[in-house]
């Protein structure tokens, strides 16, 4: 009985720190004698290994040896930095590290050259490594809920991004390297700064979702329109009073949409003049003859 408290107490330490206390050896691993490698997971497509919510404040040494691992989760740890030692893990495919407290990430991370999904969202983040752009299998890309004002111009060479979420950040601008990513098919800036969005929109030919609610947005450009495979448009919480003429180009919209998750046009919360709110209410087909018409008589 005696035994078996101190190993639930010992257990217990990994998850209950106290203030100050630093973490113990890796005891999931050792406590009973196992090898680090007996944590691997050897699924149908990846070896992962998962470090979720172990109250850890720095990265066992013990990781960087387990050079074969996949995918790797470190996410909802205290986690401050990460250290150069991460390119040593060189077959990574999926890296998530949402929810720690970095400031950083290693410029190794240029070295991660399979790595397909990156999760650094829910951070301290206020700046993106240029290396990260040699990681050219990039797939989707998360820095939510972070600091970042910019990113390098190097992200030019990220074509094979398809999603990227920037949101909840502190971009008073969209980032010009972003309409070089022509494989974009989700982009998300809500909760930034933005005052307008750029009319090299256009390029972003393959865009289905653009999110940019929440933002100090006042028009939106006529070029926007031409990116017809547009099947979520959200500007909800902007300052847009009038919308452009060609708004009914975006024939992929199925509806005016009011729940979050819904694919179509959403835009309520906006200061829209008069007769538009009335327009709205009748739905996106009456809203896109109306345009289509005022455009006829222009």
């Amino acid at each position: 009985m005696g035994t078996e408290h101190s190993k639930n107490e010992r257990r217990g330490s990994m998850f209950f720190l106290r203030k100050g206390q630093k973490l113990p050896a890796w005891e999931d691993a050792l406590l009973s004698g196992k090898e680090p490698k007996s944590l691997l997971k050897r699924g149908l497509y990846y070896v992962s290994l998962s470090l979720i919510m172990k109250g850890m404040t720095s990265v066992p040494d013990f990781l960087w040896g387990l050079s074969e691992v996949q995918k790797l989760n470190l996410s909802h740890n205290r986690l401050v930095m990460i250290p150069p030692s991460l390119g040593k893990l060189d077959r990574l495919a999926v890296l998530n590290l949402c929810g720690n407290c970095l400031k950083c990430l290693p410029k190794e991370i240029g070295l991660l050259r399979h790595l397909k999904v990156l999760f650094v969202n829910m951070n301290c983040l206020t700046e993106v490594p240029a290396e990260l752009s040699l990681c050219r299998k990039l797939e989707v890309l998360s820095l939510s809920h972070n600091r970042i004002s910019q990113l390098p111009a190097s992200f030019t060479d990220l074509t094979s991004l398809r999603k990227l979420n920037l949101s909840n950040n502190r971009f008073v601008q969209i980032p010009l390297c972003v309409f070089a990513l022509r494989s974009l098919d989700f982009l998300h800036l809500g909760s930034n700064r933005l005052e307008n969005i750029a009319e090299s929109v256009q390029y972003l030919i393959n865009l289905q979702i653009f999110i940019v609610e929440n933002n100090n947005i006042r028009t939106l450009p006529r070029s926007l329109c031409f990116i017809t495979t547009l099947e979520l448009l959200n500007i909800d919480y902007n300052s847009i009073q009038t919308l452009p003429d060609d708004l009914y180009l975006l024939r992929r919209l199925p509806r005016i949409a009011w729940n979050p998750m819904d694919k179509g046009l959403h835009l309520s919360h906006n200061p829209l003049s008069r007769p538009l709110p009335e327009i709205v209410e009748g739905g996106l087909d009456v809203l896109f003859n109306y345009l289509k018409e005022k455009k006829e008589h222009s």
